[in-house]
């Protein structure tokens, strides 16, 4: 089997596309032959030593993705060889051939292609949960969704808006504005400096927003903070680009409530996994819910579709083809 693999941390270069022998599942694990795995801001903080330090190197990066049973081990009773099935949060997946513990797997509706399911996994279940549960948007509220012609952006924009909710998004350049337009955002904000709070006060009416969703890291916490309303929600993500450091509790203004969204709270049991997912692909069938795939990359380019996603010229979803 062929897979992705870092040696050593560091940039992209860490990363080494090599021959490794293929193994049978064992119980409870099936074997996937991949059509596309995701690529997310998690796999940069793996391979820059944020993340999975407890594994040794060599190790193979990826977290979800979507392609075909090819035989399953004891005990799986649910998934049968050549079913299409999609996955999340199983490490090793950059490859074209993953084990892949049943209770990850999700069957793909027939109305759903394998690169369209691969996409929604991490990041759409990601949106879902910050929309859906950490601060369940209701009709009428305003958002602010930093990077919003990226993958989670794009995905959460289309949430918020499903569930009656006005969004305005924030992008780093020009050329991204239509992109977030596009997904449904009510207004958009070119930033790159963190200097966005005062513009995002004025069109949520003077009064700041319910709600900011914000996986920009350090730069725009205090302007993130200062787009909020009285006793609005800071929803912090996205722990590779750094917290804002130690906070002074009695510094925070307006009664706001902050906390930090963990992907696993959302879908902390098989059952969750699949009724979550499932809402997903539910919407996707009807239209509701667009996927962008911003750019595929054989899987042999990784470490090319790490370092595009690290310049921040992206938009949509990164995908690896075997």
């Amino acid at each position: 089997m062929k897979a992705v693999v870092m040696n050593r941390t560091g940039g992209p270069d860490a990363l080494e596309f090599v021959e490794r022998p293929e193994t049978a599942p064992t119980s409870g694990q099936v074997l996937v032959e991949v059509a596309a795995a995701g690529v997310n801001f998690m796999d940069i903080g793996v391979r820059q030593g944020m993340a999975w330090t407890e594994t040794p190197n060599p190790k193979v990066l990826g977290v979800e993705g979507a392609g075909r049973v090819l035989a399953v081990g004891d005990g799986v009773e649910h998934f049968r060889p050549g079913q299409r099935v999609a996955w999340v949060y199983t490490p090793g997946s950059y490859t074209d051939r993953a084990m892949v513990p049943a209770d990850a797997l999700v069957p793909i509706p027939d109305g759903i292609d394998d690169r369209t399911a691969a996409s929604v996994m991490m990041q759409g279940l990601t949106a879902s949960h910050f929309a859906t549960e950490f601060y369940p948007v209701q009709p009428g509220d305003v958002a602010l969704v930093h990077a919003a012609a990226g993958g989670v952006g794009l995905l959460l924009t289309q949430i918020i808006k499903l569930r009656g909710g006005h969004v305005i998004g924030r992008v780093s350049s020009a050329d991204k504005i239509a992109v977030a337009r596009e997904a449904g955002a009510d207004h958009v904000i070119v930033d790159t400096e963190g200097r966005f709070a005062e513009e995002v006060v004025r069109l949520s009416g003077g009064e700041g927003v319910h709600v900011v969703y914000d996986g920009s890291g350090p730069k725009t916490f205090q302007g993130s903070l200062d787009s909020l309303r009285r006793s609005g929600t800071f929803c912090w993500y996205g722990p590779v680009l750094g917290g804002p450091g130690p906070l002074d509790i009695m510094s925070l203004p307006k009664s706001i409530k902050i906390g930090y969204a963990r992907f696993f709270d959302h879908i902390h049991t098989p059952a969750l996994l699949r009724a979550r997912i499932g809402q997903l692909f539910d919407w996707i069938v009807k239209g509701d819910l667009k996927i962008r795939i911003g750019r595929v990359y054989p899987l042999a380019e990784a470490a090319c579709a790490h370092a595009d996603m690290e310049s921040r010229a992206t938009t949509g979803k990164l995908l690896l083809i075997p």
